[in-house]
């Protein structure tokens, strides 16, 4: 299965910049798409966005312009550029992957997605 590894965390200004990285490794060929959540203190994780295979990237609507997320395919890494920070923004950010493996028994294709997620990297925006 495909693990996740998160780094780029770290204490920043409000307006300040960040980068995360999050490095994939194992059964890199069975993931489908990856991503990024983050959960701020008391309150449930939510959507960051994510980037397909084909390139095609999806931001929660109220990030777009601040954040962006890109790949290095040939890595196996994927990026969240965080920039114009805000307090609001502080949270542990979390990789994470939709994946997905077969299994064939005789002539019949058997499909088994799975979720895969990073241990968490803790961003904190000072005001």
């Amino acid at each position: 299965q495909v693990q996740l590894r998160e780094s780029g965390g770290g204490l920043v200004q409000a307006g300040g910049s960040l980068r995360l990285a999050c490095a994939a490794s194992g059964s890199v060929s069975e993931i489908i798409d990856m991503g990024w959540y983050r959960q701020a203190p008391g309150k449930q994780r939510e959507y960051v966005g994510k980037i397909r295979k084909d390139g095609s990237v999806y931001l929660e609507l109220p990030l777009k312009g601040r954040f962006t997320i890109s790949e290095d395919y040939a890595k196996n890494i994927v990026y969240l550029q965080m920039n114009s920070l805000k307090p609001e923004d502080t949270g542990v950010y979390y990789c994470h992957a939709d994946a997905g493996y077969d299994v064939w028994q005789g002539s019949e294709r058997f499909y088994y997605p799975y979720d895969a997620w990073g241990q968490g990297t803790q961003v904190t925006v000072s005001s």
